[in-house]
């Protein structure tokens, strides 16, 4: 149940973290899809768990919950989670002066998950499939015209 915004809440309080889903920094996602950030500046299908690592490694207080963006069509496993991070103290100042927004955060994450140990391997094997699959489609066109032009 939806519980209404209560100014008496403190920033330190669960309610009044910042929530930041997976969607928000994939680079396979349109900004109609729920993507914040431009192509460049994101990661190709993150997790929840590799923000929530991040995070935790910058000193910060996160949470994660079990729930799905409204865009996600998949209610799979990799899908879920919400990381809920705490951006401000009591008084109002941000906890990490470098971060201050949830945009900020965004822009921080997409520049380091790339860099995750668990990324490093990925990444060649995904250049890899990417190279071979791109090199089959240019054969594929090439194939194409020439049965065009037989045909007339």
């Amino acid at each position: 149940m939806a519980v209404a915004w209560n100014p008496s809440k403190k920033h330190s309080d669960r309610e009044r973290w910042v929530c930041i889903y997976p969607v928000y920094i994939n680079s396979k996602r349109t900004l109609a899809g729920g993507r914040k950030l431009a192509k460049d500046k994101c990661v190709e299908n993150p997790t929840h768990l590799e923000i929530r690592e991040v995070l935790v490694a910058a000193g910060f207080n996160v949470g994660v919950e079990n729930k799905v963006h409204p865009k996600e069509r998949s209610k799979e496993l990799i899908y879920r989670g919400r990381i809920r991070v705490q951006l401000k103290d009591d008084d109002g100042t941000p906890m990490k002066p470098d971060y201050p927004t949830r945009n900020s955060l965004l822009l921080y994450l997409g520049t380091t998950i790339p860099k995750l140990k668990t990324r490093q391997g990925k990444q060649s094997i995904g250049e890899q499939s990417s190279q071979s699959s791109s090199a089959l489609s240019k054969k594929g066109k090439g194939k194409g015209k020439g049965k065009g032009k037989g045909r007339q």
